[in-house]
């Protein structure tokens, strides 16, 4: 009973963080779209976008002490690279960075640590098997064009 009370707690504080940390990457990307960086879509006024991310980083900032209290250290680490990895895309979005291929890296790892987390997450849940794979971009759809 125990075991079950905290795999379920621990499903969702994981699923939580995740939720909040992709709210955060929403926006730093729709702001990034607005610098005209690729792969982003529904740009965002970065005046508007900026308070809008900053309320996104203290709710991830709330959502990580759950991850502390109730997470596999292993799974912490990989939340931890992939928020991490999120602030080098904000770099971009609040103007400090405004290399293209520079947010093409961020992008490409902040896209490999969330999928590291995710992996992680599944095996402490107990989930067999791998998890989906990961988009690639461009995304097929954007590269239609290119086919027909």
């Amino acid at each position: 009973m125990r075991a079950e009370r905290w795999d379920q707690k621990r499903l969702d504080t994981y699923a939580s963080y995740a939720n909040s940390l992709k709210h955060q990457i929403n926006i730093a990307q729709r702001i990034g779209a607005a610098r005209g960086f690729q792969h982003a879509v529904d740009p965002l006024d970065p005046e508007q976008g900026l308070a809008q991310l900053a309320e996104a980083e203290a709710r991830r900032a709330t959502e990580w002490e759950t991850m502390l209290l109730v997470g596999e250290a292993e799974t912490i680490a990989a939340a931890r690279r992939w928020h991490e990895s999120v602030w080098n895309v904000e770099l971009y979005a609040r103007g400090l960075e405004d290399d293209p291929a520079g947010w093409e890296r961020a992008v490409g790892q902040m896209s490999r640590a969330r999928d590291a987390f995710y992996a992680l997450a599944r095996r402490d849940l107990g989930i067999v098997g791998p998890p989906p794979p990961s988009g690639n971009w461009p995304r097929v759809w954007q590269r239609q064009d290119e086919t027909d």
